[in-house]
């Protein structure tokens, strides 16, 4: 990758319509190898980015769900402690031998504590997302979505990974990245993240685009959509959108709604089209009477 225009190019020949401030942060953490934190509605294509920069790169795509509770063991790494256990049976009969020529307790004791680093070694430890990333042969883009849904303890183990891309094992030490990921944090905003972790990042808020960039991505994904049928999608949405819905539709709800009027021959939207179809667009039976009602005051 060249330049932020070069990027963007990239970005729709995968059908990624992005605008400037999407490629600029791009190229911006390529060159810096900084994350990037993306904010903004459920459903503008913050997960999709990463998806489709993985594809551009060639690189593995590594994801780390983010949810409440989650801490270092699904995230860092984990020990085998099955495997450490059926290893310790096989060689019991050595460690008789070793113990069993002690000369009390406490000598036991310290050659039990020799022969450690034999248990807790790379034989046993399990990479979870952030450590597998950052040990692939090959650069990784590195997924850490929703990161609002984690809590501030994960929020703070996450710093001297995203600032030093390292990861501090008590074990084995402090082991660093073979290969910088592409770092990309994504959060809907149902939590504030904190200062801290903002600082190590560049920031990105994608919100839903304009008319015209909204309509080139739904006939990006169907090219079958007539612009017409397009257009009329699109503002028809956008004026949902500006209602009170317990869920807005996203782009995601629009590209599937595209699909589904295309499989249906529709050439021009209607209200009953709007009704028949409202369950592609709505997920809550409170929102389905203000469409209804969207429906009737903007369609014959």
């Amino acid at each position: 990758m060249t330049n932020a225009i070069t990027i963007g190019k990239m970005l729709q020949d995968q059908k990624y319509i992005a605008d400037a401030a999407i490629s600029t942060a791009v190229f911006l953490a390529q060159e810096l190898e900084k994350p990037i934190l993306i904010e903004g509605p459920p459903g503008v294509g913050k997960t999709g980015l990463a998806k489709t920069l993985a594809r551009i790169l060639g690189s593995p795509l590594v994801r780390l769900q983010c949810y409440e509770g989650i801490d270092e063991s699904k995230a860092l790494y984990d020990w085998e402690y099955g495997k450490q256990l059926l290893y310790t049976q096989m060689l019991r009969t050595q460690l008789d031998q070793k113990l069993g020529g002690a000369a009390d307790l406490t000598a036991a004791v310290k050659a039990l504590a020799d022969e450690e680093s034999l248990f807790f070694s790379e034989n046993f430890l399990v990479q979870r997302p952030i450590l597998r990333a950052f040990l692939s042969e090959k650069k990784s883009v590195l997924l850490i979505d929703e990161i609002d849904r984690s809590d501030d303890e994960f929020e703070a183990l996450l710093l001297e990974c995203l600032s030093e891309f390292q990861v501090s094992i008590p074990e084995l030490g402090l082991i660093s990245a073979i290969n910088k990921p592409l770092v990309i944090l994504t959060s809907n905003g149902t939590r504030m993240i904190s200062d801290a972790l903002r600082r190590r990042c560049l920031y990105l808020y994608i919100d839903y685009p304009e008319p015209e960039r909204e309509v080139e991505i739904v006939r990006a994904h169907c090219p079958q959509i007539c612009e017409e049928l397009a257009g009329q999608m699109v503002n028809f949405l956008r004026k949902a959108r500006e209602k009170n819905l317990r869920k807005p539709p996203s782009i995601s709800e629009a590209l599937d709604w595209a699909e589904v009027l295309t499989l249906l021959n529709v050439r021009q939207l209607t209200k009953q089209i709007v009704i028949n179809t409202s369950g592609v667009i709505i997920k809550h039976q409170a929102d389905l009477e203000p469409i209804a009602e969207l429906a009737t005051e903007e369609l014959a």
